[in-house]
């Protein structure tokens, strides 16, 4: 991926806030976490990893994360999102700052394939009727808000690279744009993307000053009260660290609650995402449904996080490599590599099954004491520890 795409479009993807001791952290949390397995448990392959996600069934407890600009990286964007999640039966997110129309994710997608669309604090509520209606009218059963974006956080890595929708004609963008052909050329010959979902006639990097005067600071507890009487289906808050925070959720009308923290790209120094779950899962009870993102790289992380309390996980970095590598085969591949992990993991624990794993999850995972070579392990940076 690094070596296809623009570098400051890579900076953007792989970076984190301030001084990315979050990044770091949302994985190297995991490394904390034994998987103490049991032996000849008498199952055989093939294990069943299906489970339920928004009140609808899937084949895998994992799925791609709703992110902005997909075309950004590869030209293919969110439709090779929607064909890799087609081809696993795995549940479709979309961000409302999307470079591909619903009507295009329609046509990839059944009407009936499990499909999220995710909303930012906006100001504005026509423009959030506006677009829940788009939602509705592509068969989008279930919503997300995200609530830890209100707002922006201090990426310096963009900073340092220039980062611009599209690239800036700059000397320095053009030199780094000729070391990348195959995303230059992805780029110059094909349309310019736009956030198709918000007014499909103004191109992004003059919708960017729009989007960002939308977002809302004093979003409050009552907006999101209101926006839950919008819509009929699953709602999830997205962006929860503090179990008060998840009861206060439920009581306004959320039914999913979505452990995460924008993937360390927002407030720098808070805490793991895998770190909160347990005492989240513990202030909700055991009938609320949990979705978990942040630092998964492997599917024993994705282990991890079912057995400690979530019910569904996202994934972010990984399917965006995939993306920025190759399209619909990248997006394809990075998740059949976390599936084909999360096989082998369940199968040496010794479970035949993700209920199994939720179920037997605390005997089967212990947490360790801190050792400082934990975070020594591979990394997906050519710099290493970062």
């Amino acid at each position: 991926a690094e070596s296809r795409v623009h570098s400051m479009c890579f900076g953007y993807l792989d970076s984190g806030g301030d001084d990315e001791v979050t990044l770091r952290r949302n994985h190297d949390a995991y490394s904390q976490l034994e998987m103490h397995f049991q032996v000849l448990a008498g199952i055989q392959p093939p294990l069943d990893m299906s489970t339920t996600i928004f009140g609808q069934k899937v084949s895998i407890p994992f799925f791609a994360c709703p992110t902005a600009g997909n075309r950004m990286f590869h030209n293919e964007g969110e439709a090779a999102v929607a064909r890799a999640a087609a081809h696993h039966n795995s549940v479709y997110c979309l961000s409302s700052i999307s470079t591909t129309p619903i009507s295009e994710i329609s046509s990839i997608l059944p009407k009936e394939h499990p499909k999220l669309f995710q909303l930012y604090v906006w100001k504005d509520r026509e423009l959030l009727r506006d677009v829940l209606s788009q939602a509705r009218e592509g068969n989008f059963q279930s919503l997300a808000l995200t609530v830890d974006f209100s707002w922006y956080g201090n990426r310096e890595r963009d900073i340092r690279n220039g980062f611009t929708i599209p690239p800036a004609y700059t000397l320095n963008q053009m030199y780094e744009a000729l070391k990348r052909p195959a995303w230059t050329w992805d780029f110059l010959s094909n349309p310019a993307y736009k956030y198709a979902l918000i007014r499909g006639d103004v191109p992004a990097d003059s919708l960017a000053a729009f989007i960002n005067s939308q977002i809302y600071p004093a979003f409050s507890w009552k907006d999101a009260e209101w926006l839950c009487s919008e819509w009929s289906g699953p709602k999830a808050i997205k962006g929860i660290c503090r179990p008060e925070d998840a009861v206060k959720a439920l009581e306004s009308g959320f039914t999913t609650i979505w452990v995460s923290n924008h993937g360390g790209r927002q407030l720098d120094t808070s805490p793991a995402t895998i770190d909160v779950l347990p005492e989240i899962r513990a202030a909700v009870g055991p009938d609320v449904e949990i979705i978990l993102d942040g630092g998964i790289q492997r599917g024993t992380d994705i282990a991890k996080a079912l057995a400690l309390g979530a019910d569904g996980v996202g994934v972010g970095k990984p399917y965006l490599y995939g993306l920025t590598a190759g399209g619909t085969e990248g997006v394809i591949k990075a998740m059949d590599i976390l599936r084909i992990e999360l096989d082998r993991a369940m199968g040496l624990l010794g479970v035949a099954t993700v209920e199994e794993l939720k179920r037997r999850g605390p005997e089967l995972i212990r947490r360790r004491g801190v050792s400082a070579r934990d975070g020594l392990g591979a990394r997906y940076s050519k710099s290493g520890i970062i």
